[in-house]
């Protein structure tokens, strides 16, 4: 495949050129310690030096960065950037639902908001290590909020407003969290979300939530629970806009953020202070290749990890610009980032090949009738992108002029692990290309044995630790352990499968786990079966992803109903509805098909790879299936299947 050059205007004033990444990629795998550790000094401001860079035991899963440091996020994405003068710089743009009202933010008004909030915060009892559930659309106090729990120490555990109540009990109660805070009303592509009613819905008989934070946005009438709800707005007018940082150890935690894993149960994946932010600015820096004066704008949720790294944490701690809106690609039509581009002179775009593909649908009209002659990089996240997308993105909304850098990364890494850098390397569509500093990627085979050869595929791992690394599952370290390193001892298993070419780049496959990755989101079948079980219809359910055009991974249930239960289109609706309601509308399947049996060995495990094909409309060539049980039962499923 042909090598895209290097656009002139991503050359121009560069960050990193070839040499350069060559240099201190070598030196960042030669002495990772050495390197990390003048980084961290460069980078962050400490309250007190780190003693000793790192300690690691990939064996026991230990992993600890910069201890003996003493840090605060808050401060290092705040207040260092006014005492360097730039308090009346902006620091977060945002625009709400229907683009009709924008508001710039400045550092100064940054930091007066978070000191109000971490005030209230305190005042109502929440200390150091205390867990604070947020629940909020995209509006600024969203991310005042994730800011002040930082400032005085306590950990957020920031939940998708898309998600439902059933969500929010199970991360509650996981995370053991005394406080919640959340919005009257959520607005969504001119609808408005009812986020404070399904936060009542998900704590009720929830025991230990002590106070329900509400800041008011639409101005709807919500039900509020005496002693324990209160309107946050109204103690925020007398609350003191000074609050001093505290002081935290590089190895506290930070947040907490809940991702689909193989089982049923999501994961709470824990990161701490000083590591995970200075690869969290480290990556924003190198990978967008960001300039002192740079609007930067990543149109992902806060609700993911995308969101915390690439709106929050990473361009504040560089003192950029960083551009947040509440609504989504399509509303109030198509030309909705085009617009906003427009609007703010981004330089620096960052989105999903999902809304990507929404846009090429859209047509090309929405893009070309504003001008984008600010954008100097583009970036893709979520999912690998297919070929026709990222020549689009790259033709008509960069006109040639613009780098692609398609990272791949995940919850569980806390930034990006392998990408281009805009001035460093040339791009093939669809692959991430090369690592980032200090990440040592490595192909493996079923037995662990590293593959050497281009063009193999194998499961990717990863070799030495970086500081952005999650430390542990929330509350169960075994379950860390067992999921990321007990496969491939003394190496990280992504759960991804992977090949490089002749080139060194990388090609990233997919999952090879049981989890779907649906327009960016991630699904452990087992929850979704367990969802749809739970709903009483189904006797036993087996979810697989398809392909689809806009959305990367579709979802196709095939479900054998309780004898007592319709085989109707009712019954199908209820079992949507109750997926809708227990996870959230972004998991419920596409397809939902009502089958005899399903195809299992004599050992009674499902056979997967049929049922895949079956859902991608491949329904003739199943290979040796003379393993399975009741071998008929292929064809009575194929008989039945339906097309997406």
């Amino acid at each position: 495949m042909n090598i895209y050059p290097i656009p002139d205007k991503s050359r121009e004033g560069t960050n990193c050129t070839n040499e350069e990444y060559l240099k201190l990629y070598e030196a960042s795998v030669r002495s990772p310690d050495e390197f990390w550790g003048d980084q961290a000094r460069k980078r962050l401001d400490w309250f007190k030096d780190f003693t000793k860079t790192s300690e690691l035991d990939y064996h026991k899963a230990d992993i600890k960065w910069f201890l003996g440091g003493e840090i605060n996020v808050s401060y290092n994405c705040i207040d260092r950037h006014i005492k360097a003068g730039k308090g009346d710089h902006a620091a977060i743009i945002w625009e709400n639902d229907a683009g009709t009202f924008s508001r710039s933010y400045t550092f100064n008004e940054v930091l007066a908001e978070v000191c109000k909030i971490a005030n209230v915060l305190k005042t109502q009892g929440v200390k150091k290590g205390d867990r604070v559930v947020i629940y909020m659309g995209m509006i600024p106090q969203l991310a005042f909020t994730m800011l002040a729990c930082a400032r005085i120490g306590a950990i957020h555990s920031v939940i998708f407003g898309g998600f439902s109540q059933d969500a929010i009990r199970t991360r509650v109660l996981d995370s053991q969290a005394r406080v919640v805070v959340t919005v009257d009303e959520g607005m969504r592509a001119g609808k408005p979300v009812s986020l404070k009613h399904t936060v009542d819905k998900g704590i009720e008989d929830v025991d230990i939530i002590d106070r329900v934070f509400v800041f008011k946005h639409t101005g709807a009438a919500i039900n509020m629970r005496s002693g324990r709800d209160v309107f946050i707005d109204e103690l925020l007018e007398t609350a003191a806009s000074t609050c001093e940082a505290e002081r935290m150890q590089s190895e506290d935690p930070l947040f907490i953020l809940y991702t689909s894993g193989s089982t049923g149960k999501p994961k709470g994946v824990l990161h701490t202070q000083a590591g995970y932010l200075l690869y969290a600015s480290m990556t924003h820096r190198y990978v967008f290749d960001i300039r002192e004066e740079d609007v930067y704008f990543c149109a992902a949720d806060i609700g993911w990890i995308t969101g915390h790294s690439y709106i929050i944490y990473g361009p504040l701690a560089n003192g950029t610009t960083t551009v947040m809106f509440e609504s989504t690609p399509l509303y109030p039509d198509a030309s909705r980032y085009w617009k906003m581009i427009e609007k703010y002179k981004v330089n620096v775009f960052y989105t999903a090949p999902t809304a990507i593909r929404s846009l090429v649908k859209a047509g090309d009209e929405h893009v070309k009738k504003h001008d984008r002659s600010s954008l100097r990089v583009l970036g893709t996240v979520g999912e690998p992108i297919n070929k026709d997308a990222w020549v689009w993105y790259y033709r008509t909304v960069g006109e040639e002029k613009c780098a692609i850098v398609d990272t791949w990364w995940q919850t569980e890494t806390g930034g990006i692990m392998i990408a281009p850098l805009p001035a460093a390397n040339g791009t093939k569509p669809g692959s991430a290309t090369r690592p980032f500093f200090g990440i040592q990627p490595v192909i493996v085979d079923e037995a662990g044995n590293e593959i050497t050869d281009p063009d193999v595929s194998g499961k990717l791992c990863i070799k030495h630790s970086w500081p952005g690394q999650m430390r542990t599952v929330y509350g169960d370290h075994e379950r860390f352990m067992k999921t990321y390193f007990a496969d491939f001892p003394g190496k990280y298993f992504t759960g991804d499968g992977a090949h490089y070419d002749k080139d060194g780049y990388f090609w990233i496959e997919g999952r090879v786990d049981d989890v779907l990755n649906v327009s960016g989101h991630r699904f452990g079948t087992a929850e979704l079966e367990s969802a749809l079980i739970s709903s009483g219809l189904a006797a036993e359910v087996a979810i697989v992803g398809f392909p689809h055009d806009i959305k990367g991974e579709a979802i196709y249930a095939y479900v054998i109903l309780k004898d007592n239960v319709e085989s109707d289109e009712t019954t199908r609706k209820n079992m949507k509805l109750h997926i809708k309601e227990s996870i959230g509308g972004v998991a419920v399947p596409d397809v939902v098909q009502f089958v005899p049996g399903l195809p299992k060995t004599r050992s009674g495990k499902i056979m997967r790879r049929v049922l895949r094909k079956i859902a991608a409309g491949e329904r003739e060539q199943f290979g040796d299936i003379t393993t399975l049980a009741e071998p008929e039962i292929v064809q009575k499923i194929v008989a039945g299947s339906i097309k997406a």
